[in-house]
């Protein structure tokens, strides 16, 4: 209903004034929302502002689509106020299946994140990518855009010829009931740690790396069968934290079909290319860069650019958007990209990048063996959320306990990390995650319990939507701005909006809790607050589902 509201005041506000832009704005604590349109015409009509906001108010408010919207002029703001009639149909509206699901898209999105290595298992580090990433796809879906999701695998890079040197070398067997993924990293870590004791090992890495390049049989056996071992434990890791890929693309697949092949012969052609008999490069001085972007190296080996490059045109030809989800570190690379792309008159992706997040202990390095793993974190915040519920719920079986604990643990984390705009790091603290008297996943977990025990306890209701308690009426508005937040999600890639969105929302749901009775209440009064609460209820779900948090009927 918000959106649609909007839509009406804007042109309201264009068929009055015949100004294209309606330079709506929030209205604070006065009104829903606001409008400084007339400013805009106070040179062309020679009039104060506060006028021109005057007469626009008495035009507007004689419209009859306006009806059940209150418009007053505020000095030289024009304010709107909705009425019981946007109340109602907005409550109403939250109450069915799926609420906030827009429209269905024409326009196809390609959403790749996560993208780790492999060559260890993903670290917190790795997360905060991971979250971000699956958050925005879930508020694509939600808004009826057909997506893809995939994962970009590096299966050829030096990174992987050290893991297949270290296989074939070191005789390192995994550990019973050893995951993939960790059983990779300590293969990595010891084959590291023999390269910096015996650098002549470079030469067998070198070797490795040309003989992927040429696709020999042997190589690309290994090479897959290192790469396989170790995604295989990253997908558990990513399936704990309710995450799934459509679709891991191999890097090597653009060597193999020629695509890179083809693009670095395009790139030959342009001015900006150089080939100083030891490197093949592109001269990016006019964007800026002083550093040349390497795409080839003297032994006739590619670099992960160039297959990148081949990639992205690719996701181009195929999809209408691209979005990207990279680390700050890769801003350099991004910015490389893009620009080459655009020399090449190819489309350049959309980049969401995002700083850091690290744990209190320190720092995670998968080279030195020195991180936290992801897989120890959420077992580590399992053990806390389990002691957590058991000290509110002892009496629960501990089946039900480890249940909750797990949906509690997970939707700490995700909403920990996807709480904080990407463009900020931030540091991960199971304490204040976990904290259920606090703005937490726990604490929107836990509101949207209350608001199932209390439809539990009232059985039937009757379908009555008269709201004038003015934390009735707060609550009600909040509901009706869902699917406005989630357009705003999508159009700026800000998924952070909609973890602060359903920690105000849970913020006044409990302060309704405590100063409305609601079971207490009698007659219409009891069906129109259960029916609220119902909204209440339904919104928090979806809204947590989009964040990948379980909604939980108790805790």
């Amino acid at each position: 209903m918000f959106s649609e509201t909007i839509d009406l005041i804007e042109r309201m506000l264009r068929s009055c004034t015949g100004e294209e832009d309606a330079l709506l704005v929030d209205g604070g604590d006065h009104a829903d929302i606001a409008s400084t349109v007339a400013f805009a015409l106070a040179k062309k009509q020679k009039k104060a502002p506060a006028l021109i906001a005057a007469e626009l108010a008495l035009e507007i408010r004689a419209r009859p689509e306006m009806e059940g919207i209150t418009v007053s002029a505020v000095g030289p703001y024009l304010n709107f106020v909705f009425g019981g009639d946007y109340l109602a149909r907005s409550v109403a509206e939250a109450r069915r299946p799926g609420y906030g699901t827009l429209s269905k898209k024409h326009e196809r999105v390609l959403l790749e994140h996560t993208s780790a290595n492999p060559n260890g298992p993903l670290h917190v580090g790795h997360i905060r990518n991971t979250i971000i990433g699956d958050t925005l796809a879930r508020a694509f879906r939600k808004a009826g855009y057909p997506l893809e999701i995939q994962y970009y695998l590096n299966d050829m890079g030096r990174q992987i010829a050290i893991v297949v040197w270290g296989l074939e070398t070191l005789g390192i067997s995994p550990e019973p009931d050893e995951k993939g993924d960790h059983f990779i990293a300590r293969v990595y870590i010891q084959a590291n740690r023999e390269i910096e004791n015996d650098p002549s090992i470079n030469d067998s890495i070198e070797r490795l790396m040309q003989q992927i390049e040429r696709g020999e049989k042997k190589a690309e056996q290994e090479f897959r069968k290192a790469v396989d071992t170790c995604i295989d434990g990253i997908k558990t890791t990513l399936l704990d934290l309710n995450v799934v890929h459509d679709r891991f693309v191999r890097e090597s697949t653009f060597l193999r079909i020629g695509d890179m092949q083809r693009v670095l012969d395009r790139l030959s052609r342009l001015d900006e290319a150089e080939n100083d008999g030891e490197l093949f490069s592109i001269n990016l001085s006019e964007y800026g860069f002083e550093k040349k972007y390497i795409l080839r190296r003297k032994d006739g080996t590619s670099v992960y650019a160039a297959r990148d490059l081949a990639y992205h045109i690719w996701k181009a030809a195929n999809y209408d958007r691209i979005i990207d989800v990279l680390g700050a570190d890769h801003k350099l690379i991004g910015a490389q990209l893009s620009a080459t792309l655009k020399l090449l008159g190819e489309k350049a992706p959309e980049i969401l990048h995002f700083e850091f997040v690290s744990l209190p202990e320190g720092s995670m390095s998968t080279r030195a063996g020195k991180f936290i793993s992801a897989d120890e974190l959420i077992a580590e915040v399992i053990i806390r959320a389990f002691e957590e519920v058991t000290k509110r719920r002892p009496e629960l079986s501990e089946e039900e306990r480890q249940r909750i604990a797990r949906s509690v643990a997970i939707g700490a984390i995700r909403y920990d990390i996807a709480r904080v705009s990407p463009e900020k790091s931030t540091v991960f603290d199971w304490k204040q995650a976990l904290d259920f008297e606090r703005q937490s996943a726990p604490y929107i977990q836990y509101a949207h319990a209350r608001a199932s025990s209390i439809l539990s306890k009232a059985g039937a209701f009757a379908d009555v939507y008269e709201y004038d308690d003015p934390h009735e009426i707060a609550l009600a508005k909040a509901i009706a701005r869902f699917p406005k937040v989630l357009e705003t999600v999508i159009s700026d890639l800000r998924p952070h909006l909609l973890a602060t969105y359903i920690r105000d929302l849970a913020d006044l749901f409990n302060t309704f809790y405590r100063f409305v009775p609601v079971l207490k209440a009698e007659g219409r009064s009891l069906d129109s607050r259960l029916c609220l609460v119902d909204a209440t209820k339904n919104t928090l779900s979806e809204a947590l589902e989009t964040l990948g948090i379980d909604a939980l009927e108790s805790m």
